[in-house]
């Protein structure tokens, strides 16, 4: 059976030592040269699209998450908190949106400028329990595909569907075959912020964006701050696992009192759209190196162009042909 885990040794993309711990791989020359292609590839494909990047820190103060919700939510996903001093604890940050909410407040903002399109492939953590990991496929560092997308009400459905396309547009460009839609709603014993009629209204708005296309419904998977778009992938074991989605959130905004000033002068709350196109790089090449069989298309292929003179005396042609191809970018 194609396993990724068993073709990342052989060519030499990514190595699990204990000694760096469990869940913790090390991307190798050849997979970490694959890597940064897809990475500004989808950069690019972002920029054109509208998305800024930024930059921000993978932990940051308890209090900041303690805000955002995770904290009381999420506390089980996460690693324990580190404590500097009796008032300076910091977290290793589950998720970017809490920084991405600051990035929105960082200055006033004006209805002109929704929707703002705040992008970042950032470090993450969770506290996955050992039997779950494997390879790239389940990790405990993870690398991010993000952006959280400032919307007014108005402009959610058009937001969503154009972040639909985008994913689609990805998904081809790399090999990725999706196995399906999901709308991820809420269910019974969970616990969840924000009111119903919030609940209600952010569903409906993700039906709307998912007309025509064929999905099931998975009640109770919702993020526990509001519901979401997942596509999912199999794997070569048949084990299903969500790469890409979409979530809406009503809550954070409140959380942060974020808002923006409108045409009218009044000021209102936007909506918070959590998007990842291709999910985590690790996630993402656990499945794109089952699917290609280790055998990636040649735009992000490690190596390129292969150099063979047929005897001793083309060795210096060689050579330099080598050179100018790495010149030209080839790898």
């Amino acid at each position: 059976m194609i396993d990724h885990r068993k073709l990342g040794r052989e060519l030499e993309l990514f190595v699990s030592d204990p000694l760096a711990g469990a869940g913790l791989p090390i991307w190798l020359p050849a997979g970490a040269a694959a890597r940064h292609a897809v990475e500004e590839y989808v950069r690019e494909l972002e920029r054109r699209a509208g998305y800024q990047h930024v930059y921000s820190p993978p932990l940051g103060k308890r209090e900041l998450f303690e805000r955002s919700g995770h904290l009381g939510y999420f506390a089980d996903d996460m690693f324990p908190p580190m404590r500097l001093s009796d008032d300076d604890e910091f977290v290793l940050r589950p998720a970017l949106c809490p920084h991405h909410a600051l990035v929105f407040r960082a200055r006033g903002r004006s209805y002109r400028e929704l929707p703002l399109r705040v992008a970042e492939l950032g470090g993450m953590y969770r506290a996955e329990r050992s039997g779950v990991l494997g390879g790239l496929s389940r990790v405990r560092a993870i690398s991010l595909n993000d952006a959280h997308n400032f919307c007014a009400l108005e402009q959610v459905g058009e937001e969503v569907a154009e972040i639909l396309r985008l994913i689609r547009e990805a998904h081809a460009a790399l090999g990725v075959r999706p196995a399906g839609f999901r709308l991820s709603l809420r269910g019974p014993g969970q616990r969840y912020v924000g009111d119903d009629a919030q609940w209600a209204r952010a569903e409906e708005l993700l039906r709307d964006a998912l007309t025509g296309v064929e999905y099931a419904v998975a009640p109770g998977d919702a993020a526990f701050y509001g519901p979401k778009i997942d596509i999912q992938i199999v794997d070569a074991r048949g084990r299903e696992s969500t790469l890409a989605t979409v979530q809406l959130d009503f809550d954070k905004p409140e959380r942060f009192d974020l808002a923006y000033t409108d045409r009218d002068g009044a000021r209102r709350r936007p909506v918070m759209v959590h998007r990842s196109l291709v999910g985590s790089m690790e996630r993402l090449f656990a499945y794109l190196i089952e699917v290609h069989q280790g055998a990636f298309p040649a735009w992000y292929a490690p190596v390129q162009l292969v150099v063979l003179p047929v005897d001793a005396d083309q060795a210096g042609a060689a050579a330099d042909l080598a050179r100018r191809a790495e010149e030209s970018g080839l790898r």
